[in-house]
């Protein structure tokens, strides 16, 4: 298996906020036994889009997913958990028959990795292989973590290009108000700061509403953030 020191790396510029995620898939071939990689958001929140690829392939399988709406960033996102298959030829269609079709001569293996910030699901990273293969116990412990960090950084960039994400130009009141809330989540859910309040702006995203509405509907007790079975829920 390859050396902590590249993982190491990798952690420690994720949590450093990166301008860019362009680059991030490429650091997945280099850390993990696979041949390509992409990270990818899916679904109505963000829309379906690939954010980083290490090759041609690795972005044309993300779009074969995309438009045939099937594919393990699919069920990864769905299951709230990662989704391996050692050897896609194998299965014989028996998962994602068409995407099966599709990638048969290319792709003898593909993990996918959820991307979920809170209750927010934002995509899905995968990784595929050319041959059967197996990842370990603990590859697949460290693409989880590190697929965690990278959906706090996509949703991060992906407000930011909304405007105001961080309500640092609300009015006076409104920051108190998120400020406040921020602190509630920060005890609902035994967390930081910094994603307390990246839940309560992808929250606000998701509803289309003002971070300040959300905030007071928090302090009021309306809605109300906890850690269930599938992770981060929320009530209201």
């Amino acid at each position: 298996m390859k050396t902590n020191e590249p993982y190491e790396s990798l952690l420690t510029a994720l949590h450093l906020k990166p301008a860019s995620l362009t680059d991030v898939a490429e650091s997945f071939v280099h850390l993990f036994p696979v041949t390509g990689a992409a990270v990818s958001t899916l679904g109505d929140l963000l829309g379906n889009e690939t954010w980083s690829a290490s090759s041609d392939l690795a972005s044309r399988i993300d779009e074969l997913q995309f438009d045939l709406g099937e594919g393990p960033c699919w069920d990864a996102l769905a299951l709230a958990r990662p989704v391996l298959e050692p050897d896609l030829r194998a299965a014989g269609g028996r998962v994602w028959p068409a995407f099966s079709v599709a990638v048969h001569d290319e792709v003898g293996a593909i993990f996918a990795f959820p991307m979920i910030v809170g209750h927010l699901h934002i995509g899905a990273i995968d990784m595929y292989t050319s041959e059967p293969t197996q990842l370990e116990a603990i590859q697949t412990r460290r693409a989880t973590q590190l697929a965690g960090l990278i959906a706090r950084n996509v949703l991060r960039l992906a407000l930011a290009e909304t405007g105001d994400a961080d309500g640092e130009h609300a009015r006076p009141l409104a920051r108190r108000l998120i400020h406040q809330a921020t602190g509630m989540v920060l005890a609902q859910l035994n967390i930081s700061a910094e994603d307390a309040a990246l839940i309560i702006q992808g929250h606000a995203f998701a509803a289309g509403r003002p971070m300040a509405d959300v905030a007071d509907d928090i302090l009021a007790g309306r809605i109300r953030f906890t850690l269930g079975a599938n992770g981060i829920e929320h009530s209201s």
